[in-house]
């Protein structure tokens, strides 16, 4: 029995979400610096989910007709990480998203791939998940903070290359991990649409999309938001660092928090937390404790709603349906949502203004929360967290 490849997997979680800490906070004051607006900045923002609607899709069918996940990910994330090249020639609107949507269509197949690689490896112990998880969250920390340092001295444009070397370290593990073998399951048989078209299913994944679009405005100009109202980059990187210390607090939590509570409640809890977020985000920027309860709860509006969903896809698609199933909620939730949200937000930045542009995040969050308390009622804590 092939052992179980955590420090190949926390590697791999560590430099992906290091990549992520470089690019999600930073990427937009990179468009600032080259002059985009705010309706730029917020298309550009959303080609990473704009891309996860169809490309995810794809890499998780390629996976399941027996190239293998792994497989997969390494020659599509070879191709993004070159691809990253274009970036350093690209300095119109065009130019950038041309660019842009050549490398995250490839990245798009790293971590849905990835995720079902790891919970094939955990078995029946998808509790364990949030273990490994957790390095991904570190990974974020040093990035965001150590990049927000030099970013207050170092130009902009400098961000390239500094997530450029990210992508290749991901590109090493990527080389490193084993595949996974499948065991089989009984509906191994069944078109994937059908188990896609059951109703607990899309609730899950029209739930996630609201969350997502929830924080489109949250990942496209939180830092912008700011650096307007006088925070330093480095504050902005301490401050996104906050939130994912919360983060790896609720994943190292998560075996607990499954033996003690149903999946239902947890997703419940997540999205009621999620409202009053962006609300204090939207209305109380100017209180650094206001910023900093906020921040701190990024535990539950990613978190937790994160490694529920996450488990519970996992439990919903089984045996050779694992990547496909992923990936399709990759490309669904994360990436139409996302997409939709990132659209939304730099339209509502320039025409409602922050504050209610985070308002409509916490309205968005409630329909999620009233969608999943009135139509998911059959989900149960997870046996194997015991």
């Amino acid at each position: 029995m092939t052992a179980f490849p955590y420090r190949r997997l926390a590697g791999f979680y560590f430099f992906y979400f290091a990549y992520l800490g470089a690019f999600a906070p930073f990427f937009a004051l990179y468009l600032h610096s080259e002059q985009m607006s705010a309706w730029q900045i917020g298309v550009l923002m959303s080609v990473p989910q704009l891309t996860r609607i169809g490309a995810a899709h794809l890499w998780g069918w390629w996976a399941d007709r027996g190239v293998g996940g792994l497989r997969v990910v390494r020659l599509a994330s070879l191709a993004g990480t070159v691809s990253w090249l274009g970036l350093f020639f690209s300095h119109q609107f065009m130019t950038i998203f041309m660019s842009l949507l050549g490398v995250m269509f490839f990245w798009s197949a790293a971590l849905p791939l990835v995720e079902a690689t790891t919970l094939t490896h955990l078995g029946e112990n998808t509790a364990r998940y949030g273990r490994i998880r957790w390095w991904g969250s570190v990974g974020f920390i040093a990035s965001v903070t150590g990049i927000g340092y030099l970013l207050d001295t170092w130009p902009a444009k400098t961000l390239l290359t500094l997530v450029w070397v990210l992508m290749l370290m991901v590109l090493v593990f990527c080389w490193t991990i084993p595949e996974a073998k499948v065991k089989p399951h009984g509906s191994d048989d069944l078109p994937i649409w059908q188990i896609l078209m059951r109703p607990e299913v899309i609730v899950l994944i029209l739930a996630a999309a609201l969350m997502a679009f929830a924080h489109g405005p949250y990942y496209t100009f939180y830092t912008i938001y700011l650096v307007d109202h006088g925070y330093s980059k480095s504050m902005a990187g301490a401050l996104w660092a906050l939130g994912v210390v919360c983060e790896i607090g609720i994943f190292l939590w998560m075996p607990l928090l499954y033996r003690a509570a149903s999946l239902r409640l947890i997703l419940l809890v997540s999205f009621a937390l999620a409202v009053v977020r962006f609300l204090m985000i939207g209305w109380g920027v100017e209180s650094f404790v206001c910023v900093l309860l906020a921040q701190s709860l990024h535990a539950a509006t990613f978190g937790s709603f994160h490694a529920a969903s996450i488990g519970l896809i996992h439990k919903l698609f089984k045996g050779r349906h694992q990547a496909r199933g992923q990936a399709l909620y990759g490309s669904l939730a994360t990436g139409l949502g996302g997409a939709v949200g990132g659209f939304v937000s730099g339209y509502a930045w320039t025409t409602l203004g922050p504050a209610w542009t985070f308002t409509l995040s916490s309205a968005v969050a409630f329909l999620g929360l009233i969608l999943l308390w009135w139509k998911l009622r059959w989900v149960q804590s997870d046996p194997s967290a015991s």
